[in-house]
């Protein structure tokens, strides 16, 4: 809407900018990042236009030359141009800046906005959360159109409405961009953010041919490996620019190594003996009490977990132009992403068995844990694991935008698209022994000392006792419609509005081969399972898994293929397991209304939009409740109002103002009818189809200043007053309260062996649910930096350095209730998954030949539910993150690279009990350096 010459300028450029960077995603054009006007080649070969018109703002050299930022700093300048131009609060990464952060993917890219941190997953970024709210709460959108993907994380596939970044690589990208705060016209569903990934469009490549390509090599020094990252693009637009088609390819194949230690939460019990004194197991006295009230490690071990991780993903677009007044694209994005996931354990099951186990020489702590301690009749057991998973992800949109007039003007879009996530393999093997002489020493939580006693590494001292097999499938389908409108109205007003149509669908469906060996097949008499000879296992040798001397570090683990080919595992009849079938369909239908303006205010420019957003929500949930099959259908509709405010008080400074009413459709693991029994944990979890949405009312302030060209200081509050908000309950029952068969159980599992074998339908459970909770509050704020030294210094060094910088400071409170409505037991602490400190930040050299970056992301500990077992919340402790990153401009087609990720080796620690922070688990992945070559042809 403003005519003012200087802002279209500065959009011209950004038009140009993202055209040229688009394929710098993939390779890095030849622009030299700092020149005088005089030695600046600007023919369309060598800067597509950027460089005679960038966006980032002249500055005038010691002569009097002309000063022209491309390459990588004019990729931050077009961000922060987008950002300044903006009407509501948003954060850009542009292609330049994905393709030459040392990232993996999207989601490490991503950690480099200001608010947003990341969820690593087997040691790559996984997910994001949005100033202190999880993935879930944070709506994603590839090319326009909002999309689940989703992938398989350390127990199962994602199972829930947050976005796994890691499915996709991030040289298919060509910007992102992030919403902080709300409008009508906006896509509803987010506390925390919506997220807009786009692929690019041909026509913005120029007239012509346009092909690159780029290889690196993947080593990670935990496990030696080397893989091969590549990818490519092609594009051809016609002279007059008015169609043009293009595709990109990527693929990437590598291995990362998890090593380290595992307690599986601590847990009281009492013991068969202590210190050589039996004791009674109903009413324990003296050490036997002190013993039984104390906690201990459930399943303490070491091992190694492999990751084998194979990626390819593909975009193809058509752009057409018939008229100056009408653009029409279609757009599609193809990934696949395979994991197999190896696991090696050797631990001693004390879960379950401690009267069985006798306990000596053992030291309680201050923190009631007991530290350390010898066991005799230990049940030891090692574990083999093996999954193969398998996502793969499709979607093809459609966009029409047309001008009727100079003054009206609309946008159809629609598509569609899927994301199957299946796991056909899940294996787990079991070997086990009764021995004397363990001894465990947790003294230093996060490096335990274990040593197993003679024949953990003697096959025949083992007896193969259980197995099992449990194959799901996840698909994720969106379907969408859309229309929108614009009229300006007059200079400085216009009207905007639009209906909407999406139709989202979820299900998953899962089955057990699980069964303990002499049950399933005859044993001798005594026997607890099949006797282990040399061809049916391994000898499994721990590696830097940061143990102190003197640990085990060795022994025998199943062999994966003997040991099935044994028990003919998977030609045996797979049985539903009717927890894991479910399924959710949401049919959003809805419309906004916005008045966009732009006036002055006692001199001051002034800009903003305020509107309306309607959303009818219309739920059908499916699952399994105490046996039977349910169907479960409700409807709920939101009114969302939004209002953005922008006054200048000069040019180079704004002050932003946002309220909204916003929500997020409850989790999907929340709404299923029915619910599961976890076997190892005595608790039933059942879902609640009837819970609200999350709904909140979001205040946004921010101050801006452009204090220099290509520079930005900022600090931005926020609050979120969460006025519906979910919360998990928890009760105590017995198995007969529940209602359900006993054919549920799987043979081995301890309920099973208590309430079957043990005739015990009184056993008493934890039974889970969830209901609609009090609320929540959250307030934060953000600190961002973004400093080019060209801002204050005409040296011919300095000004070729910067950096780039934040910080985010978040308070929340929620209620928790870790007793019943009888007996509450209310703990206050922050929204999970919620860091109270985050930051991260970039020292640059970047002189158009030599491009040299540096960059740290750390992230404060945080919760991530409310664990079991008597323990109070379980979660991560804090995490830093180091990369690098070295680029050379070889030629003008041919450029040089070399990344590092993850620098220092962090190790990742979790915990239970907010208290005691005991040890769950504590690991690290190694350092990953890749170094390739980039060309443009």
């Amino acid at each position: 809407m403003r005519k003012d010459q200087d802002i279209e300028r500065r959009k011209r450029a950004l038009t140009r900018l993202m055209g040229a960077t688009s394929f710098l995603v993939l390779a890095t054009a030849a622009l030299p990042s700092v020149a005088s006007a005089q030695e600046t080649d600007t023919s369309p070969s060598t800067t597509s236009g950027a460089a005679d018109e960038a966006v980032a703002e002249e500055a005038i050299g010691e002569e009097g030359n002309v000063i022209v930022v491309s390459g990588f700093r004019a990729s931050l300048d077009a961000a922060l141009d987008m950002k300044r131009e903006s009407v509501s609060a948003i954060d850009v990464i542009v292609a330049e800046d994905i393709a030459k952060f040392p990232d993996q993917n999207l989601a490490e890219s991503l950690q480099r906005i200001p608010g947003v941190a990341i969820e690593r997953d087997a040691g790559e970024g996984r997910a994001i959360t949005v100033r202190g709210l999880g993935a879930q709460f944070t709506r994603v959108r590839v090319n326009g159109m909002e999309t689940i993907a989703t992938s398989t994380d350390g127990a199962s596939a994602n199972r829930d409405r947050a976005f796994d970044f890691n499915v996709f690589a991030s040289e298919l990208f060509n910007s992102i961009v992030v919403h902080k705060t709300a409008s009508a016209s906006l896509d509803e569903g987010s506390l925390g953010a919506v997220v807009d990934l786009n692929t690019g469009n041909p026509i913005n490549y120029g007239a012509g041919l346009t092909l690159t390509a780029s290889a690196q090599a993947r080593y990670n020094d935990l496990n030696d490996n080397v893989g091969p990252r590549l990818a490519g693009l092609i594009g051809w637009t016609n002279d007059a620019e008015t169609f043009g088609v293009s595709a990109s390819v990527a693929y990437s194949q590598y291995k990362t190594s998890e090593l380290g230690n595992n307690s599986v939460r601590w847990a009281q019990d009492p013991f068969r003996s202590v210190n050589g004194v039996a004791c009674d197991l109903d009413n324990p006295t003296g050490e036997c009490a002190e013993v039984a009230d104390a906690f201990h490690p459930r399943i303490p071990r070491y091992g190694l977990v492999d990751h084998d991780r194979e990626r390819l993903g593909a975009t193809a677009s058509i752009q057409f132009k018939p008229t100056d007044r009408t653009n029409i694209s279609i757009d599609g994005l193809y990934s696949n992403f395979k994991e197999d996931r190896d696991e090696f354990w050797g631990e001693v099951l004390l879960r379950s068995n401690e009267d069985t186990i006798d306990i000596s020489n053992y030291v309680i702590d201050g923190d009631n844990n007991i530290i350390s301690a010898e066991l005799d009749n230990a049940y030891v057991r090692t574990e083999r694991y093996h999954r193969e998973s398998e996502t793969e992800f499709y979607q093809i949109s459609a966009n029409i935008d047309h001008e009727f007039s100079d003054m009206f003007r609309g946008t159809l879009r629609g598509g569609l698209s899927r994301s199957d996530a299946d796991i056909p393999i899940e294996t787990s093997l079991m070997f086990d022994d009764r021995a004397d002489g363990y001894t465990y020493d947790y003294t230093d939580m996060k490096s335990p000392l274990l040593v197993f006693g003679p024949g953990i590494d003697d096959p025949a001292a083992f007896e193969f006792a259980e197995f099992r097999d449990r194959p799901s499938s996840l698909t994720n389908k969106f379907r969408t419609a859309a229309l929108d409108l614009e009229w300006d109205v007059a200079d400085g007003f216009q009207f905007a509005g639009g209906a909407f149509y999406r139709r989202f669908n979820f299900d998953t469906i899962g089955y057990r081969r699980d069964g303990v060996y002499c049950q399933a097949f005859d044993c001798a008499p005594g026997a607890s399972g099949a006797p282990v000879t040399d061809d049916l296992a391994d000898i499994f040798e721990l590696g830097k898994a940061g143990q102190p001397q003197g640990n085990t570090n060795q022994w025998v683990v199943p062999n994966l293929d003997a040991a099935t080919d044994l028990i003919d595992l998977y030609n045996r009849e797979a049985v539903l397991d009717q927890g894991g079938q479910r399924s959710v369909t949401e049919e959003v239908t809805g419309g906004w209304l916005q008045a966009n303006y732009e006036t002055s205010l006692f001199g001051m420019r002034v800009t903003g939009n305020a509107g309306m957003r309607y959303a009818k929500t219309d739920q059908t949930s499916e699952g399994f409740l105490s046996g039977t099959y349910r169907t479960i259908e409700r409807t709920y509709d939101d009114w969302l109002p939004a209002m953005n405010v922008n006054i200048f008080p000069a040019d180079n400074l704004i002050l932003r103002g946002a309220i909204a009413k916003v929500m997020t459709r409850p989790s999907l693991g929340s709404l299923t009818p029915g619910g599961s029994v976890d076997q190892f944990n005595f608790r039933i979890s059942t879902g609640n189809p009837y819970i609200d949405p999350y709904r909140a009312t979001n205040y946004d302030v921010a101050l801006e200043w452009y204090f220099a060209p290509g520079a930005l200081a900022s600090v931005a509050l926020f609050a979120k007053d969460i006025v519906s908000f979910p919360l998990a309950d928890s009760e105590e029952g017995t198995w007969a309260d529940s209602g359900l068969p006993t054919s549920l159980l799987t043979p081995g599992t301890p309920v099973y062996d208590a309430i079957v074998n043990g005739t015990n339908p009184d056993r008493e459970f934890e039974f889970r649910t969830t209901l609609n909770g009090p609320g929540a509050s959250l307030k934060g704020v953000e600190f961002g930096l973004n400093l080019p030294f060209s801002a204050f210094s005409d040296s011919s060094m300095l000004r070729h350095f910067g950096v780039l910088g934040n910080v985010t400071l978040i308070d929340s409170k929620v209620d928790y209730n870790f007793g019943d409505d009888e007996n509450p037991e209310i703990y206050t602490r922050p929204l999970l998954g919620l860091s109270k400190k985050s930051a991260n930040g970039t020292v640059y050299y970047d002189d158009g030949k030599l491009s040299i970056r540096v960059s740290g992301a750390y992230r404060g500990g945080y919760i991530t539910g409310t664990s079991g077992n008597s323990n109070i919340f379980e979660g991560f402790g804090s995490s830093f993150n180091l990369d690098a990153a070295i680029r050379y401009q070889l030629t003008d087609q041919i450029e040089l690279s070399l990344d590092g990720t993850n620098l220092t080796d962090d190790y990742r620690y979790r915990w239970t009990d907010d208290f005691a922070r005991r040890n769950y688990e504590n690991n690290h992945f190694g350092r990953v350096i890749m170094a390739g070559v980039r060309f443009k042809l």
